[in-house]
């Protein structure tokens, strides 16, 4: 049930229906003003049974939106091209799961982070001169999302993608042999192991810090002397030449809530049922964020990735993949750990 809650507001100045007269009285009460604290409209005047209808109809009538366009290649295709060095694929919007250690063949151990691949679908695409006349872009989005809380203009180009409303919706830069029909559904396939990422989110918001956490400054003695400048930056260091303190310097500031790109992370394990990745090490968010996965830009890295699935992975194609997909070094635990001779 929507919340209710009345606050009365005074006015000076202004007669009103009130026995008393406004030289008696300046200050006249004006009235009740509702506030309504829920943002769905459909709690407001429902039973909890018929909530949970209404739930349950919706999320039938987004999963019957998806199936609908599995593959809308097939009504009007696409021309696809074949891969060629140099090329540059759509990327992913993933959620985080969270972190799990895993073990190699030698018995090294890594920690990786696992990232779910939900109802992540190709919306838009943008030729070069509606992105930036340089490069064309397809706009991606991931995870559905009631669409009372979306503007009409994010709702409107779902609705011609034949798409339920997301959560977040993001641009890749897509090089033009690798443009891909709005609606397609994109999968953790897309990638696979021994595959380098790049993966970008915003980090957490730690508020204002100072230096030592902030920079990981070491900080000042905390004898011989010193007085309430144990944590304290010091000296900034321009004298009388400079007059001022140059930008950028380290110094006490809000730390954290910023987007950043972890570059170079390796593809441990896929597992093609659920959509998840198993990428190395750690990537910036909190738990459940979402955030965007696309081939890396190391020049180094690079090389990893030869001939993959392009522009994506279609799951009605010809290729029959497994439940899980495993880096060559990667330990599998379905496999025995010892061997007799």
């Amino acid at each position: 049930m929507a919340a209710w809650s009345c606050r009365f507001v005074l006015q000076r100045g202004v007669r009103l229906m009130c026995p008393r007269t406004a030289a008696e009285s300046p200050t006249q009460l004006l009235g009740c003003i509702r506030t309504v604290k829920t943002t769905t409209w459909f709690d407001e005047h429902l039973t909890e049974d018929n909530q949970e209808y209404m739930r349950k109809s919706m999320g039938e009538e987004y999963r019957n939106q998806t199936a609908a366009k599995l593959n809308p290649l097939k009504d009007e295709p696409w021309e696809r091209h074949e891969w060629t060095e140099g090329s540059r694929r759509v990327g992913l919007v993933a959620v985080k799961l969270g972190m799990a250690p895993i073990w190699t063949k030698t018995g090294e151990r890594h920690v990786a982070t696992m990232l779910q691949v939900q109802d992540c679908h190709v919306i838009r695409y943008l030729s070069k001169d509606e992105y930036d006349g340089k490069t064309a872009a397809l706009l991606v989005g991931g995870k559905n999302a009631s669409p009372f809380h979306k503007s009409e203009e994010n709702m409107e180009m779902c609705r011609e993608a034949g798409v339920p409303p997301k959560q977040k919706v993001t641009t890749f830069k897509v090089s033009d042999n690798a443009i891909i029909k709005p609606g397609t559904p994109l999968y953790a396939a897309h990638f696979r192991p021994g595959q380098y990422v790049d993966v970008t989110a915003k980090s957490i918001g730690k508020g204002f810090q100072g230096v030592m956490k902030r920079w990981g400054f070491k900080g000042q003695p905390a004898t011989h002397g010193q007085t309430k400048t144990h944590r304290r930056p010091g000296a900034s260091g321009p004298g009388g030449d400079p007059a001022k303190v140059f930008k950028g310097k380290k110094m006490p500031g809000r730390m954290g809530n910023t987007y950043i790109t972890a570059h170079g992370l390796k593809i441990w394990r896929v597992n093609t049922r659920y959509n998840v990745l198993y990428v190395n090490g750690s990537v910036p968010g909190h738990r459940n964020c979402l955030l965007k996965v696309r081939d890396t830009v190391l020049p180094t890295r690079i090389s990893t990735l030869q001939n993959p699935p392009f522009p994506t992975y279609f799951a009605d194609g010809d290729e029959d993949l497994d439940e899980d997909l495993y880096d060559d070094d990667l330990f599998t635990h379905t496999d025995s750990s010892l061997t007799i001779t």
